[in-house]
């Protein structure tokens, strides 16, 4: 396996091939190299989530003089998906929690479901009866509605 290794500042970084390409011609793909330099310049490693994503957030907690907060910032566990990022994180990425959930011990209460990424354009998509793309025939009509004619 080739790795391509890269040298800045007081570390090293090394990259799989197929990793240096994705990265260097995909965004959707879990990060391009300017993210991944920007994470290993400024970052610190928060935790990660049950489906593999990494977050990170700025060396100490440091305030973005621009923003007025810290950056928070998501390296996806492959393809780029927003709905891939599960409740707890979400609320801390979005600063509505000061706490990561990696630092809480929450345990989920038994009516809550496991979060499930947004199946919107899926084979999974919910599609109504009677739809375009979806199964079964639409209902007929009970003689409630009155088509409008002009007179």
């Amino acid at each position: 396996m080739f790795r391509a290794r890269f040298t800045a500042g007081a570390g090293t970084i090394f990259v799989k091939l197929s990793d240096f390409i994705t990265e260097t011609f995909t965004w959707w793909n879990a990060q391009t190299m300017g993210t991944r330099f920007h994470t290993w310049r400024y970052g610190e490693f928060v935790g990660t989530d049950d489906f593999g994503n990494r977050y990170f957030r700025t060396k100490g907690g440091k305030i973005d003089p621009a923003l007025g907060f810290e950056r928070r910032w998501v390296i996806y566990n492959g393809v780029a998906e927003a709905t891939a990022i599960p409740p707890g994180w979400h609320a801390w990425m979005h600063q509505r929690s000061d706490v990561p959930p990696s630092q809480e011990t929450y345990v989920a209460h038994e009516w809550e479901k496991p979060h499930r990424p947004n199946p919107t354009g899926t084979v999974n998509a919910y599609h109504p009866p009677g739809s375009a793309i979806g199964f079964g025939h639409r209902p007929e009509v009970t003689g409630d509605y009155k088509a409008w004619t002009p007179e």
